[in-house]
């Protein structure tokens, strides 16, 4: 796998490894005898493994298995990330490494898909003749026939955006997976339109997938021994459904005429998940400060087995900047969610967030505005980056990316350099505490050691003892890192 992807190096890598964050994952080796084998690498967010294992399970269905090796692949596909600039400088490198592959192997069809899919389609097919299948987060269904274009000798092209395509009926296949913890997508697309963001261009209006489907899926996922799911959605508070309608702005519409009668949103689906047992985590993932509300803070309280822990991105801690980013709150708004916080789940409800340093016209005063509301908050840990312009968003068309480079890297560095020492104090905070842990595997450095997550999604570590993976065990906590919870087996 490092030799695999050795060639990836993120924007803000030079500053700090963990100021930023676009995973890359890929496809298990589980093609059956007679299978076409497919290759998949994913890059970027949880909402991309989740859409990796859709594509998946579709192309299944059409007797292809799946490879982890890119030279026996039949078929290539590159599910990408256009947040950052970096991430498609490394797709247009894995490319070019996947066309090396297909001179010695002219049969293999190669296709990008998700968030670049829509933006670079003409680049990638007709100009740089990089690719042969062109696909969008919401034509994934569509992969077997445009598969069946190119064996015909065509170019398959659908960047085509739904309003109400969720693949709410399709059956993900677990890639990666630990048997203990999956995902779970409720939600697709994002009404937000954050002028940074190219997520609304890319993934298209919100629409909300069937609460009952949901439900059921992690049914199932419990019977066959899970332990934890993560809803997932660009947005998971804004989650809004009706049997009369799944797509956010015509349900609201129709909510103001009074056209419908009952409408789940994201406290109500809470609930139901929780309830499918209490030995089953629920987590979730991404809120909005806009949206989320005190009834989730409150359906959190109610249930142990949700996980007190959100992910709450700030992007910056001034108010101005947080207009012009068209975030549609101010800092007050922030500081409220999180005082209702702390409020209601206590201090030891985790939080986390998203930074941004260096966007457009940001002051040194107004930089120092997001490190105090750092030290407001202490967050658990953040994901920290510097501004990069995204083609297409709102701010590359209205505002001029100003702020040089060498300023960027040294607020992102002192924002990482408070973020670590938060960090530390968090996780101070659970020495001498009994922690519950979900054990998901063993430690990164030590077959001796187990590791896991306790509730606020720290990792915790200990001596395996007689402990199982895919158990729960209590540990008391006697040290920690920045980023590690140490301890040990107790009997409780």
């Amino acid at each position: 796998m490092s030799d695999l992807i050795k060639d990836i190096n993120f924007v803000g890598e030079e500053v700090d490894k963990k100021a930023v964050t676009c995973e890359v994952k890929v496809t298990d080796n589980t093609a059956a005898e007679g299978q076409r084998k497919l290759y998949i690498e994913s890059y970027g967010c949880q909402m991309n493994f989740s859409d990796s294992e859709i594509v998946a399970s579709v192309m299944q269905e059409n007797n292809f298995g799946t490879t982890n090796d890119v030279e026996e692949a039949d078929l290539v596909f590159l599910n990408t990330c256009s947040i950052r600039e970096k991430a498609e400088q490394t797709v247009r490198k894995r490319l070019t490494v996947f066309n090396k592959i297909k001179k010695r192997k002219p049969g293999m069809i190669i296709g990008v898909l998700g968030c670049m899919a829509e933006r670079l389609k003409t680049q990638l097919l007709e100009e740089e003749k990089m690719v042969d299948i062109v696909a969008g987060p919401d034509a994934y269904r569509d992969l077997p026939k445009l598969v069946g274009d190119v064996d015909e000798g065509d170019k398959g092209v659908n960047v085509f955006l739904s309003r109400d395509e969720t693949y709410a009926d399709i059956a993900p296949i677990r890639l990666n997976s630990n048997g203990i913890t999956a995902m779970i997508s409720i939600m697709r697309g994002c009404d937000n339109m954050c002028s940074f963001c190219v997520v609304p261009f890319t993934r298209g209006r919100e629409r909300s997938r069937d609460p009952h489907s949901i439900v059921q899926e992690a049914k199932e996922l419990f019977e066959q021994g899970y332990k934890e799911v993560t809803l997932l959605g660009q947005n998971v508070d804004s989650y809004k459904w009706s049997g009369e309608e799944n797509n956010k702005a015509r349900l609201e519409k129709k909510e103001k005429e009074e056209e419908v009668e009952e409408v789940v949103n994201f406290a109500n689906l809470l609930e139901m998940v929780a309830q499918v047992s209490p030995e089953l985590r629920i987590r979730f993932s991404t809120s909005h400060p806009k949206d989320i509300t005190d009834e989730v803070l409150y359906t959190m309280k109610k249930y142990e087995n949700i996980c007190k822990f959100i992910h709450l991105p700030v992007q910056s801690g001034n108010s101005r900047v947080l207009d012009i980013m068209n975030r549609t709150y101010d800092r007050e708004w922030y500081i409220n969610r999180i005082d209702k916080i702390r409020e209601i789940l206590g201090n030891e409800c985790g939080v986390s967030s998203d930074m941004i340093a260096g966007f457009c016209t940001e002051t040194e005063e107004e930089h120092k505005d997001t490190l105090s509301l750092m030290e407001y908050v202490k967050f658990d840990f953040s994901y920290m980056f510097f501004y990069s312009e995204r083609p297409g968003t709102l701010a590359e068309k209205k505002f001029e990316d100003d702020i040089p480079e060498e300023v960027k890297k040294r607020r992102l560095q002192e924002i990482v350099t408070l973020q670590r020492i938060h960090s530390a104090e968090r996780n101070a905070l659970n020495v001498g505490q009994t922690q519950k842990v979900l054990i998901e595997g063993y430690s990164k450095r030590s077959q001796e050691h187990f590791q896991g997550r306790n509730s606020a999604n720290k990792v915790v570590v200990f001596p395996k003892g007689n402990a199982q993976i895919g158990a729960y065990a209590h540990v008391k906590v006697h040290d920690c890192t920045g980023g590690t919870l140490l301890g040990e087996l107790v009997e409780v």
